[in-house]
């Protein structure tokens, strides 16, 4: 494990270049399109990656590509934001090879969710880059009215703190422990942190909030993640746990329900859990900043979490 002290970029202003990036699964033009539109909206600037359309079986290119198109944008001083277009599946084969000195010598805002997960790890993990757990271009959405689309520009351009309250529609809404707790945040798609077990993108949990959601996960695979997570050490001196949405996760063998697992799980740690938060696979999401501080109030039923940048 790399420790680095905590680095954050620049929030972004208008005028300044984002360049879209396809680190995962393969992207559509509709999508690229839409997601250019959207972003050009905020009054930034946007360029497409050479190969963001490409596509080599399930992924968007070659990981010499993929990896090829992240360290151009990565490296270019212009370039102040990378939104990623897509997650699916695929960062984790190009993480090893990222130019992580350029993401020290010049921190860029960066900005996905899902399979994008395995990036966020290492970003923080080989440079204590702070990021964004926010939408991938692929799923910004063409309505001005997208509560997805307000979230994510306020989560990149303003120094506006996110408070994040329960949906109680959320599956995961009864999952809560009391207590307030304050820490930095670290997390992400619950699949793609267990398979980063076993790698040097570990970090050190102790005094962190961990954020957790996921998607179609049947509920003895999610079970297996989180022991897998547990076993490796995830767990040990958390402060607190974030739960975002669990969407399509099927009780299609009998057990536990998606609640009570989470529950089997981090109800005995000792420490605040709030569930039903809307981050992850939903309809509508909110972006957050990870690895910066947050408050956990499972009492006022709040995440509040600081912005990404200066």
């Amino acid at each position: 494990m790399i420790q680095c002290s905590p680095l954050r970029p620049k929030r972004l202003r208008v005028g300044d270049l984002v360049a879209l990036v396809a680190p995962a699964g393969a992207t559509r033009q509709q999508q690229a399109d839409t997601a250019a539109r959207v972003v050009a909206g905020w009054g930034l600037r946007v360029r497409l990656g050479r190969h963001a359309l490409g596509r080599h079986t399930y992924l968007a290119g070659t990981d010499e590509e993929r990896l090829a198109d992240l360290n151009d944008a990565l490296r270019d001083p212009e370039v102040r934001g990378v939104i990623c277009l897509r997650g699916g599946y695929g960062s984790q084969r190009i993480v090893d090879d990222v130019d992580y000195a350029a993401v020290r010598a010049d921190p860029k805002l960066v900005m996905g969710f899902s399979d994008i997960t395995a990036l966020h790890v290492a970003l923080w993990c080989e440079a204590g880059l702070a990021t964004v757990h926010g939408p991938t271009g692929a799923n910004l959405n063409p309505s001005a009215e997208s509560m997805t689309n307000r979230a994510a520009e306020r989560a990149v351009m303003t120094a506006d703190p996110a408070i994040v309250v329960p949906d109680p529609a959320q599956t995961t809404a009864g999952v809560r422990v009391a207590g307030r707790v304050e820490g930095t945040i670290l997390g992400g798609n619950v699949t793609m942190l267990a398979a980063t077990a076993g790698t040097r993108h570990k970090p050190e949990m102790t005094g962190k909030i961990l954020l957790i959601e996921a998607v179609s996960e049947q509920t003895y695979r999610l079970d297996r993640s989180l022991v897998q997570l547990k076993r490796s050490g995830w767990f040990d001196g958390l402060a607190g746990v974030a739960v975002g949405q669990f969407t399509d996760c099927d009780e299609e063998i009998p057990g536990p329900t998606v609640p009570e697992i989470l529950l089997d799980h981090f109800g005995a740690l000792g420490i605040p859990v709030l569930g039903g938060l809307p981050i992850g696979h939903g309809d509508q999401q909110t972006a957050i900043a990870l690895g910066v501080p947050a408050i956990l109030d499972a009492d006022a039923s709040t995440l509040t979490v600081q912005p990404i940048g200066r």
